[in-house]
């Protein structure tokens, strides 16, 4: 789905540029179900700075979608308030539509139209000229590898080119603001890393977005910042070494280069660091936890000590992967939390 409800129009309280973009506190939404109420965002704070991209990860379920919804006047919150750069959603929820651009995760482009006349309709609804609006198109277009499509329906569209196009369609207008709601579910590694390099082009023109993701490189490689969402509520946020860093420490992997050498190392190592160390014997790799790098010299030379030549040693921070499993308990699920919210609503 693609929303962006007019060109911006209106200046936001204070200076754009350093009012905050988004700034939430105790967000909370609930939904009727058969069997109660599903309480999907359960006090939500969030301070998005203007200019950045802000990650918000969290498992199926989490309640990231209805959080971005509310943020983008789509739902009203039960409780807590938001603001968009100063314009509170609930009091000015045109200003604030005409500040914002949404790619859901479903796109609402028409299946009967062509790729052309899609972003023209877009371009008018958000109150371009004809000629501005067909010099949009062909920029997207051309941006999203369309151009050759330019003119068929998109019934005959693969799923990947109607997601291309449905990103196309929300930066019609280029807003200070962009919520993008998994914006590269589906999409062909070219294709994505495409997406990657547009982000980091809308941003470096001033843009500031609101990406939720499901894939954990995305967020490590974009956002300044990420927020992890789990049952409703923010339950970590920092910059993706500080997430990293609130998990633990490092870990050390060394291969001798004769693999027979390999336990010998992993007492050396485990002497040295007063860490238990793993012992791959398949591999002949040693594995240990590193809260100080600067012993990597006190190991190298206790192994020296030893005749033990290191074919292999490196030392790496925890993965955004670990950090999710540690903080939620949970993998990450390639489906989105809209699906149980859609029905809710």
């Amino acid at each position: 789905m693609t929303t962006t409800v007019n060109q911006p129009a209106a200046t936001a309280p204070g200076d754009i540029r350093t009012t905050p973009a988004i700034e939430a506190h105790g967000l909370v939404k609930t939904f009727k179900t058969k069997s109660g109420e599903n309480r999907a965002v359960d006090g939500v704070d969030l301070v998005v700075q203007p200019g950045t991209v802000y990650g918000v990860l969290g498992p199926n379920g989490a309640g990231k979608t209805t959080t971005v919804r509310m943020l983008a006047t789509l739902l009203r919150p039960d409780a807590g308030r938001a603001e968009v750069f100063g314009y509170d959603v609930g009091r000015h929820p045109q200003v604030v539509r005409s500040l914002v651009g949404l790619t859901g995760q479903y796109a609402s482009v028409d299946e009967e139209l062509t790729a052309v006349q899609n972003l023209m309709v877009f371009g008018r609804l958000l109150g371009l000229s004809r000629k501005a609006a067909r010099a949009r198109t062909g920029e997207l277009l051309e941006e999203f590898s369309l151009t050759e499509a330019a003119d068929r329906p998109l019934k005959d569209f693969s799923g990947g080119m109607r997601r291309r196009l449905d990103l196309a369609a929300s930066l019609i207008a280029t807003p200070p603001l962009l919520f993008l709601d998994e914006p590269t579910t589906g999409l062909d590694p070219r294709t994505r890393a495409q997406m990657w390099d547009t982000i980091r082009r809308l941003v470096s023109e001033g843009t500031t977005v609101l990406l939720t993701t499901q894939y954990l490189d995305e967020a490590d490689q974009l956002a300044d910042r990420i927020a992890v969402i789990d049952h409703g509520r923010v339950i970590a946020d920092g910059t993706a070494d500080e997430l990293k860093s609130s998990i633990g420490t490092s870990t050390l992997q060394l291969t001798p280069t004769d693999r027979n050498h390999a336990a010998r190392a992993a007492e050396v190592i485990e002497q040295i660091l007063s860490e238990t160390a793993t012992l791959s014997p398949e591999a002949g790799r040693v594995t240990a936890p590193m809260r100080r790098a600067d012993l990597m010299a006190d190991i190298l030379l206790a192994l020296r000590s030893e005749n033990i030549a290191v074919e292999e040693m490196n030392v790496q921070k925890p993965t955004l992967d670990e950090v999710f499993l540690t903080i939620t308990g949970q993998p990450t699920d390639d489906q989105s939390d809209s699906t149980t919210e859609e029905v809710n609503r």
